[in-house]
């Protein structure tokens, strides 16, 4: 994984190197911004930066590396979070990690499996980790940043609410408790909420676990 940690010299002999790993992974991001993660090949990539596809070789052994250098890159650094309030900096944390979700949709499949972790994606774990209260277990804080980063990942991909309504408009009879739910929206508000309703409640469950133990 050095080539997520350092920069790669690009070989030992030849002309010296007039790429960098930032600029391959840029490239390659504006393919997958625009078309998609599978769009992505280091042929299509080589082309766009005006090298061959040899030459990226140089630089990385292929397209695995290749997304995982372009989702370090895309991911790059949380943000700084308060460190007064737990819950605020956790919201925080999750609202960044969406708004890269949803900059970056293709960064979802990329960071799923089994893959080379980078520095970058270490210090969002990192953050988050530092930010949680103790009275939790190791086990349970790694636990606890992995649910909220699933609602955060689950929040982005999540069927368009216009589509739900037009849907459920014509088959309201068939499906008499969402029908009855977003009836109860329209008249009361509260739509588009989900991340913070959620994120309260797991937030609330893991002050409910602390105070517990205390």
């Amino acid at each position: 994984m050095d080539f997520l940690w350092q920069e790669n010299p690009g070989g030992r002999r030849g002309p010296k190197k007039a790429l960098t790993l930032a600029a391959i992974a840029d490239a390659a991001i504006l393919v997958a911004d625009a078309e998609g993660l599978a769009a992505v090949s280091m042929q299509r990539v080589a082309a766009d930066v005006g090298f061959t596809k040899m030459a990226l070789y140089r630089y990385l052994p292929g397209k695995s590396e290749l997304v995982a250098v372009m989702l370090e890159r895309g991911m790059g650094v949380p943000p700084a979070l308060p460190s007064e309030d737990w819950r605020a900096a956790l919201t925080l944390w999750a609202e960044s990690l969406i708004s890269v979700f949803v900059a970056h949709p293709w960064a979802i499949e990329a960071s799923t499996g089994t893959r080379p972790i980078g520095p970058n994606e270490l210090t969002w774990m990192e953050s988050a980790l530092a930010r949680l209260p103790e009275g939790l277990t190791g086990a349970e804080r790694m636990d606890a940043v992995a649910v909220i980063a699933s609602l955060a990942r689950s929040l982005v991909v999540q069927p368009q609410e216009a589509g739900l309504i037009t849907a459920i408009t014509e088959h309201a009879a068939r499906f008499p408790a969402i029908s009855a739910a977003i009836a109860d929206t329209a008249a009361h508000g509260g739509q588009d909420k989900a991340f913070h309703f959620g994120l309260g409640r797991i937030l609330d469950g893991l002050e409910t676990l602390i105070t517990q133990r205390v």
